[in-house]
């Protein structure tokens, strides 16, 4: 483990205890992204935001913590991409159309529902996105963040910006509990993106130090990676990058 990797997963840790400790999380939230106390008061938040009213299409996690925005999401009747568990799919989304979904939201929002009834896609299939809503473990004002540390938010982001999905027009949402905003220095590396709105259920931070990496960095992934997501994989084969 490097140095960036070594201080990244000390802000885990402290983060994840602090939040256990200080309550807003269930104790089995420790190695996870935390599904925090309050997350359906966040989602409230978020849904007030003009961009959110605006948004068409949301991209999210598969995370407990972002069920409530998914959920949120399908009731506003926008049209939401889920990303596979841990994208271990040729086609790495799920489609939950509003319009057609099968089940009522709170059952089709969650990972059992959405494998039962959406549609799975690749990149190259999917609309433009509007709103993409990360899992994180931390979060400082600048907008820099950290997730669980399997590196999933990053490499999803990453295929969409060169898919020409996510552009300089979307905007990147991390739903928190207060207790994950931290006044730290988040060490960023190339393949990192920052956030342009930290919600909370009680504020909506901006953040003004956008970043977002120009698509995957090959270099930063190893041949086990690379062959246990199928997409990537699919991609190596083909000579990319």
């Amino acid at each position: 483990m490097n140095d960036i990797d070594q201080a990244k997963q000390e802000l885990r840790e402290r983060v994840w205890r602090r939040l256990i400790d200080g309550g807003g999380a269930p104790a089995d939230s420790y190695g996870k992204i935390p599904g925090f106390y309050g997350a359906e008061d966040t989602a409230e938040q978020l849904a007030g935001q003009d961009f959110w009213q605006h948004a068409v299409t949301v991209k999210a996690n598969p995370d407990w913590a972002q069920l409530p925005v998914r959920v949120r999401a399908l009731q506003d009747g926008k049209r939401l991409y889920m990303a596979v568990p841990r994208m271990a799919s040729l086609e790495p989304f799920y489609l939950l159309d509003p319009k057609n979904l099968g089940l009522p939201p709170e059952e089709a929002a969650e990972k059992k529902g959405a494998a039962q009834v959406a549609r799975r896609l690749a990149p190259e299939s999917m609309e433009p996105i509007d709103v993409v809503v990360c899992g994180s473990v931390a979060v400082n004002r600048s907008g820099a963040r950290i997730g669980k540390g399997a590196g999933y938010s990053d490499l999803e982001v990453a295929l969409l910006i060169e898919a020409g999905l996510v552009t300089d027009q979307t905007v990147i949402v991390a739903p928190v509990h207060a207790l994950q905003v931290v006044e730290d220095n988040i060490p960023e590396t190339e393949h990192d993106f920052s956030v342009d709105y930290i919600v909370t259920p009680d504020e909506v931070i901006p953040c003004a130090n956008r970043r977002r990496p120009s698509g995957l960095v090959w270099n930063d992934l190893t041949a086990e990676k690379i062959a246990a997501i199928p997409a990537l994989a699919a991609r190596a084969e083909q000579g990319w990058p």
